[in-house]
C-alpha cells in the first residue's frame, strides 16, 4: 500500500462488528492488530499478571474489587508496590501502546488509544456503531443468549466502556466530535465497512 507508517484506531459500540473490521484493515494495509496482545505487552511492562489486566480491560472503578483478588493475579512482589493505581495501570498499557506504534503501522481497538496517540502522525480515528438489532443479534449469537440478556451484555459493557474512556481522556465515547469518522457497520456490511474506512485512511493520509 504505502511506506508510510500510519496508525488507526478503533473504538466501537458492542456487538457492531468492530474487532472484525479492524481485523480486516489491518489485512488491508499490512499492518500490526492488537486488541487484547496489548494486555500482554502491559502486563509484561508492568510485572503484574497479565489476568489481572484482562480481568480490568477498559473498566473504570475496578480497585473497589482489587483486594478480592488472589496474589498471583498481581504476578511476583507487586502487591504492595507504590505503583498499583488505577491511573499506573493505565500508564502501563499506555506506554505498550507507544511502543507497538513506534515499531511500525498499527491498527488498535479501544482501550483510549486514539487519545493515547493524539500526538503521533499519520494517525486515523474511527468509531465503529451499528443497529441496535443488529447489534444484538451479534451478541446472542456469539454468546449463545435470549435477547434479555443481549441487551443487558450491551448496556454494560458499553457503560464501561464510556466511563472509562470518558475518565481517561476527556472526551465523550461515542460522539462524533472524538473522532475522524463515525460509521454505522449495519448499512454496507462488515465488508463494505472496511472497504469504506480504508478509501477514508487513503484520502486522509495521502497514501
Amino acid at each position: 500500500m504505502s511506506d508510510k507508517k500510519i496508525i488507526i484506531n478503533v473504538g466501537r459500540q458492542l456487538g457492531s462488528g468492530g474487532r472484525a473490521i479492524a481485523k480486516m484493515l489491518a489485512e488491508r494495509f499490512g499492518c500490526k492488530y492488537y486488541d487484547r496482545e496489548l494486555l500482554n505487552l502491559a502486563a509484561k511492562e508492568s510485572g503484574f499478571s497479565e489476568k489481572f489486566f484482562e480481568q480490568n480491560d477498559e473498566q473504570k472503578g475496578f480497585f473497589k474489587s482489587l483486594f478480592h483478588l488472589n496474589v498471583p493475579f498481581m504476578g511476583s512482589a507487586n502487591f504492595y508496590r507504590n505503583e498499583l493505581s488505577e491511573e499506573s495501570l493505565f500508564k502501563f498499557q499506555s506506554d505498550a501502546i507507544k511502543r507497538a506504534a513506534d515499531e511500525g503501522s498499527c491498527v488498535f481497538v479501544g482501550r483510549c488509544a486514539d487519545y493515547v496517540l493524539r500526538d503521533y502522525p499519520n494517525h486515523v480515528d474511527v468509531f465503529i456503531t451499528a443497529n441496535l438489532a443488529d447489534r444484538i443479534a451479534q451478541v446472542r449469537n456469539r454468546l449463545g443468549c435470549d435477547e434479555a440478556a443481549a441487551r443487558k451484555k450491551i448496556a454494560s459493557g458499553e457503560s464501561e466502556r464510556s466511563t472509562y474512556y470518558n475518565y481517561y481522556t476527556g472526551k465523550e465515547w461515542g460522539h462524533s466530535a472524538s473522532y475522524d469518522l463515525c460509521i454505522n457497520s449495519s448499512l454496507l456490511g462488515l465488508e463494505g465497512t472496511a472497504e469504506f474506512i480504508e478509501g477514508f485512511v487513503c484520502r486522509r493520509l495521502g497514501l
